[in-house]
């Protein structure tokens, strides 16, 4: 017997959590309506450097009731992937690199992908027919501001959703169906007047609580970005080599994460605080393999290599310095930039 209103929701979130989710909400596709207006804000500002993509599509980014006019109703899940380990105590290693949390092991895109299609069968089943699609962080959808219309977090003043239960460790998935499912309602903003996460950026990158300038934003450098990033910038990212947890890790929200329970957001081996001199070494085959079914192949070998460059600068690490020498004769001019700075830096230390 077919499912509908009410009891197909509470057998929706059982499935949810069956199927590895760790929170559901709902909301109507037009839930969050000063989404369009925010976006180009912060486009016209030029705030989002090189993300083009942000620009196409503009119209269905911010409006996701024009993304599928058939859509009726949007459930939003929260995939936690909580780190066992506080990330902020390895940014002393001066000759190891930090990767952020989340791309330690697994390609999340495909994690989260493979759930929610699962559970999106399960949903037409349960509903006598229906129809879904899923988005996983790719397509077109401002999953935040549809987070926060739904209830399970709030857009915190790091423009990251912030849950009560979960912290700040946790990645946004939804499905659109032409089902209509009883919405819930929208979560209150609880940062109140803490701003540690605005006071832990190295880069000083938000403009205001709520407002960053993804030009400065390490994570937007070390994986958007592309050529050689300026030298007052180098300086402050660190050893951060791919994405930045600071603002994240600083939220004190995270008294309530979890560790993450899908061995798929564990700690690879050798991604954790990676040496440096080992890294350096990467060709474009050993970088493919090392990093196979990881977020981190996406950026391909020679940025990976330029963000390299730029933490053995700042590691302050003589031991680097031959390290260093090796890459001023690579043969991506970018990468041999961000050699010869590092030596520049190293020197600086002798």
């Amino acid at each position: 017997m077919a499912l509908s209103g009410t009891d197909l929701k509470q057998a929706l979130i059982q499935r949810a959590q069956l199927e590895g989710f760790s929170a559901t909400a709902i909301c109507s596709p037009d839930a969050a309506p000063g989404t369009m207006q925010k976006l180009q804000t912060f486009v016209d500002a030029g705030l989002h450097g090189q993300m083009q993509w942000m620009e196409q599509r503009m119209h269905w980014r911010g409006d996701a009731s024009a993304l599928w006019p058939e859509a009726k109703s949007v459930i939003m899940l929260a995939e936690n992937y909580g780190p066992d380990y506080d990330p902020m105590q390895d940014l002393a290693l001066d000759d190891r690199a930090t990767i952020s949390v989340y791309a330690q092991n697994k390609d999340y895109h495909d994690l989260v992908k493979k759930r929610l299609k699962r559970l999106g069968r399960w949903l037409i089943d349960a509903a006598g027919g229906a129809e879904i699609k899923v988005f996983v962080d790719t397509a077109p959808v401002m999953e935040k501001p549809l987070a926060q219309a739904a209830g399970l977090g709030w857009q915190g003043k790091h423009t990251n959703v912030v849950s009560r239960q979960l912290g700040s460790w946790f990645f946004l998935g939804s499905i659109f169906t032409t089902l209509d499912l009883p919405a819930d309602g929208a979560e209150d903003d609880h940062c109140g007047n803490c701003r540690a996460c605005l006071d832990a950026c190295p880069t000083d990158a938000f403009i205001a609580p709520y407002q960053l300038d993804a030009r400065k934003c390490i994570s937007y450098l070390t994986i958007e970005y592309d050529g050689p990033v300026a030298p007052d910038l180098r300086a402050k990212m660190g050893n951060r080599i791919y994405g930045c947890d600071d603002c994240l890790a600083a939220c004190p929200w995270n008294k309530f994460a979890q560790t993450a329970q899908e061995i798929g957001y564990h700690t690879r081996d050798g991604l954790r605080a990676p040496k440096l001199a080992e890294l350096a070494q990467l060709d474009d085959a050993s970088f493919r393999q090392k990093f196979s079914k990881n977020p981190i192949k996406r950026i391909g070998r020679n940025r990976f290599m330029r963000n390299v460059t730029y933490a053995i600068g700042n590691s302050g690490n003589l031991d680097l310095l031959p390290t260093a020498h090796q890459l001023a004769a690579d043969a991506d001019p970018v990468v041999r930039d961000g050699a010869i700075w590092a030596i520049e830096q190293l020197g600086k230390h002798q």
